[in-house]
């Protein structure tokens, strides 16, 4: 059993991972470093809760100052890891210090990516807490916005801009937002239900760059389209996906490709575990590597990756579980939705209220959503843990 751990990654994932290995029994040494000056808070409020403005900043701690004295871990906040050295266990500061661990955990989870002008002032990337209240800040003032991107995070807070009685425009390249996840049909109704609450939905069109309001003026003034058209704009969100955070494990030797390359039980080399958004694992389950940039599966596979850490040796085989708030709307699914699989209704009307789906995929189900109905997406899950045939019999 370790005496020294190190966690490079003070979010949610870090921070379980943490609480996972005192839970585990693990009484040694225990550092936790995060890049960022806050205490470890949760992310998926500040697309929503946040920007809304119905949670003050403080109520996405993830935990108390009295949980944080009795977890006995050195908190180093405002500080990045700037390299690894896996054969003297060292992992360098951006102070200079260099920390030295026998066991350690990777959850530096993802970057923003960026499109040419998004450094101009009115431009916003959300991933942080500060993110979520500068943007905040911009939309109460008015502005004409522009989201580019509408996979969760974009069309998020296109409805939340929405609801707050902004002009909005959301582009994507696909034929329909998030119809690369859950197909044509879902696609088909999340496009009509921002169009029906008033957001201007250009599917099929690419922002090619992000413009001044005059040349060489410090400030946005629209997106140019891959078209040449522009779309004028006080105000744009970017929000095309993003990157694993591993850069600074650049020299380190570790396998990286999509992220950091793990086996099945979260390890990366020996005495090296990664978990979150930027752990890249075989999942048993289905039988694919992943890595999945999910709010559930941060907690799932930092509790794996302590344990394995201390040796349970456990491969990591959830079912992934997500979700999204669109204006009333609660979209929850369980499982993976290949670009191939086969859709099926069972129960509802997609193109009406509440309703129910299952994705088939290779002779069996692998994924199950639900539109508006909690209750039923509970139970739907099974079709998926337990391997049911497809199609999925009467």
């Amino acid at each position: 059993m370790p005496n020294n751990v190190v966690i490079v990654g003070a979010s949610a994932a870090g921070l379980t991972a943490a609480e996972a290995l005192r839970a585990h029994g693990y009484s040694g040494t225990l550092t936790l470093v995060g890049e960022e000056s806050h205490a470890p808070y949760d992310r998926p409020p500040l697309s929503k809760q946040i920007l809304a403005g119905a949670w003050q900043p403080q109520r996405v701690a993830l935990r108390s100052a009295e949980a944080f004295a009795k977890l006995d871990a050195a908190l180093l906040l405002g500080r990045s890891a700037t390299g690894l050295d896996p054969r003297a266990r060292e992992v360098r500061l951006d102070d200079g210090r260099l920390l030295g661990y026998d066991g350690l955990v990777i959850a530096t989870g993802v970057t923003p990516r960026r499109i040419p002008g998004c450094d101009l002032p009115g431009v916003h990337l959300l991933r942080k807490l500060d993110d979520a209240l500068a943007l905040r800040a911009e939309l109460l003032t008015g502005p004409r916005l522009v989201v580019v991107g509408a996979g969760f995070l974009g069309a998020e807070v296109a409805a939340v801009a929405r609801t707050m009685g902004l002009k909005v425009t959301l582009v994507d390249p696909s034929p329909l937002p998030l119809s690369r996840l859950f197909g044509a049909r879902v696609g088909q109704r999340l496009a009509r239900l921002h169009t029906e609450h008033g957001t201007k939905v250009l599917s099929g069109s690419r922002v090619r760059r992000l413009l001044p309001a005059t040349e060489g003026e410090p400030r946005i003034a629209g997106a140019e389209l891959a078209d040449g058209s522009v779309l004028k704009a006080d105000a744009v969100v970017v929000a095309v996906g993003s990157t694993p955070a591993i850069s600074w494990l650049t020299d380190s030797g570790l396998p990286l490709a999509d992220g950091v390359t793990c086996d099945a039980t979260c390890r990366a080399a020996p005495g090296v575990y990664a978990a979150g958004d930027v752990a890249s694992w075989p999942n048993p389950h289905f039988g694919i590597r992943m890595r999945l940039e999910h709010r559930m599966n941060a907690t799932e596979q930092a509790r794996a990756a302590a344990g394995n850490l201390l040796g349970d040796d456990r491969p990591f085989a959830p079912v992934p579980y997500l979700w999204t708030d669109q204006y009333d709307v609660r979209i929850q699914a369980h499982g993976i939705f290949p670009a191939d699989a086969e859709m099926t209704v069972l129960s509802g009307d997609p193109d009406e209220g509440p309703f129910t789906a299952a994705y088939g995929h290779r002779d069996r189900v692998v994924g199950v959503l639900a539109w508006n109905s909690p209750r039923e997406i509970r139970r739907l899950r099974s079709l998926v843990a337990e391997h049911t045939p497809w199609p999925i019999p009467d």
